[in-house]
């Protein structure tokens, strides 16, 4: 077929086959490859910041060990102010048994004690007990200051305090709602 094309046919179909060939390897190699060149030169500047934040931290490598080891102090000392057991009817008894130690250093007399229900309060369980006790205003001020400083994190909810003679105004029945707070089991494991 190309045998019989007169010469200048045949130049005219060469010329626009190399035409062909060199627009089709400008469109199908060369484009494609400065277009990677051109995204890579775009990306190099991030890559540059995200190395050089790596070479921070890895710099700062002492400084954040020093800052995690003190976290994690801080956080065992936090832990060890929360109730022991993981349960919460046993923590409400160990909560029960911490309050009425309190209440008898502060020479004041438990008159009754209740439960109340449990709530999830983040990754703590808050463990509620209503304790009512009867004593002087003196006993009653020792009391809650006892129950500020002990050992384990409590939390007043609520603080009711009434006469319980009106007639003699010197013995106060105070009903106190506090919490106490435990680690889930599912947390420990």
């Amino acid at each position: 077929m190309i045998g019989h094309l007169s010469r200048r046919e045949r130049t005219i179909v060469a010329v626009g086959l190399a035409a062909s060939v060199v627009i089709g390897g400008w469109l199908f190699v060369v484009a494609p490859i400065l277009q990677a060149n051109r995204g890579a030169a775009d990306l190099a500047p991030a890559r540059e910041q995200a190395v050089q934040r790596r070479h921070d931290l890895i710099a700062r490598k002492a400084a954040i060990a020093a800052e995690l080891e003190a976290t994690t102090a801080r956080v065992d000392a936090l832990s060890a102010r929360l109730l022991s057991s993981a349960t919460p009817a046993v923590a409400a008894s160990e909560l029960q048994k911490i309050v009425k130690d309190l209440a008898a250093q502060a020479k004041t007399e438990v008159r009754s004690e209740r439960i109340l229900p449990t709530a999830e309060r983040g990754e703590l369980i808050e463990v509620p007990v209503e304790i009512t006790v009867s004593g002087e205003i003196r006993e009653l001020v020792d009391l809650l200051g006892k129950l500020d400083e002990a050992p384990k994190l409590l939390v007043m909810q609520d603080l009711r305090i009434r006469v319980v003679n009106i007639a003699q105004p010197k013995e106060l029945l105070a009903t106190l709602t506090l919490s106490g707070f435990v680690l889930p089991t599912k947390a420990k494991s």
